[in-house]
């Protein structure tokens, strides 16, 4: 299933994962969730993991064919799994934990009557918790999206050509993002949000609001995907935001920059230097013990202070946080919102993103990722913050 060098990075993750059941007192998890088979095992399968409060980790698989390892047991369907764990002498559970807020209602079920003795509750919640603390390798690939995704940042100027609209802009910077070893995939927890590889929001698209919980929603090519660029011609005085996720290791990096095209007026210079100025302060207020709504509203007081709070988070319609955690997908914990009951701890990652949308002028700001350290926070999207001209 996983090579032998890690081996000592699922028996952490396990071990993490037995400490929380035990803490709630459920014998065991079933996962099917890509991320978190993914989390569980080093890669994705069809099948499930199974984690017991005290024991091995299994792996039950139906595809694909031809993985090995001590504990990877094949199954046909999903009701095989009890009578493969009798065969393998594992304890049938009495309280199991299963990832309700990913599964259907008809999967549920069906994993319910497999254990008809079992009292089944929601696993979700503990397993994202465990996934919140990020480990040392885990870390490790996050720096390496984070150093990949500022290479790749390095060459969008160079990418733009004269007479480009937002679209055409953004299809070469999804090049750009896989020529520099993207996957080309942006995974998000839940439903209620879709998007392809991040967004390119040029002009007044910026202040079209979206179905999701956005800072800038954009109109999207069709009403089937109404996020991002638009296909309007990117033309002098507008700036050009490019948010594209950097899913370069199966592990995410999120950052924004600024692109402008000819003069743009001193209220977007200036929110943009208010950006960074609440980016430099919550960076320097960031460490173990601190109240993520904290960090949330003295963003806000920043904004309000400068004059700026009806353009600061969108204008039209303005998100309702100022950053996010990041890991295997793009909308983990902590939350920066204000009413998040996070507090920081050593090993959280979380993109902060302060941004402004200034009407007839487009988005202004910027995003990094971050790493929560003993003392501090470690930015690991370093490239230019400043606007950059595409003149």
């Amino acid at each position: 299933m996983y090579t032998e060098q890690f081996l000592p990075e699922i028996e952490l993750r396990k071990s993490k994962i037995q400490e929380s059941l035990r803490m709630t007192k459920a014998d065991a998890i079933l996962i099917n969730d890509n991320a978190n088979l993914f989390y569980t095992s080093g890669r994705v399968f069809s099948g499930y993991t199974y984690v017991s409060a005290r024991g091995e980790i299994y792996f039950f698989v139906r595809r694909p064919v031809g993985l090995k390892g001590d504990n990877v047991i094949y199954i046909r369907k999903p009701e095989d799994i009890p009578s493969e764990m009798q065969k393998h002498g594992i304890p049938l559970p009495e309280k199991l934990l299963l990832e309700d807020d990913s599964l259907t209602y008809n999967e549920r079920l069906r994993l319910s009557a497999i254990f008809p003795n079992a009292a089944i509750s929601n696993g979700t919640p503990l397993i994202r918790n465990v996934r919140t603390l990020k480990t040392p390798y885990e870390l490790k690939l996050i720096r390496e999206s984070g150093t990949k995704h500022a290479m790749m940042y390095h060459r969008i100027p160079m990418t733009y050509k004269e007479g480009m609209s937002d679209t055409e802009f953004s299809i070469e910077l999804e090049r750009l993002a896989r020529l520099h070893g993207s996957l080309g995939i942006f995974r998000i927890f839940g439903s209620s949000m879709e998007i392809y590889m991040g967004s390119l929001i040029a002009g007044d698209n910026a202040d079209v609001p979206s179905p999701y919980d956005f800072a800038m929603g954009g109109a999207g090519n069709s009403t089937s995907l109404p996020v991002g660029s638009s296909g309007m011609l990117i033309r002098p005085g507008m700036t050009v935001m490019v948010d594209m996720g950097g899913n370069f290791t199966g592990y995410m990096s999120d950052m924004t920059r600024v692109f402008s095209l000819g003069e743009i007026p001193e209220l977007a210079l200036n929110a943009h230097q208010v950006a960074l100025n609440i980016e430099k302060t919550i960076a320097g207020k960031a460490k173990p013990g601190v109240a993520a709504k904290d960090l949330y509203n003295l963003a806000v007081e920043m904004a309000e202070q400068a004059g700026l709070s009806e353009y600061f988070m969108g204008h039209r319609q303005q998100a309702g946080f100022i950053g996010h955690g990041i890991g295997i997908e793009i909308n983990e914990r902590p939350v920066l919102a204000p009413r998040s009951k996070d507090i920081l701890q050593e090993n959280m990652v979380f993109a902060l993103e302060p941004k402004f949308v200034i009407p007839h002028v487009g988005a202004v700001g910027v995003e990094n990722t971050f790493i929560v350290t003993r003392n501090g926070v470690e930015k690991v999207t370093n490239c230019t913050e400043e606007i950059v001209s595409l003149d």
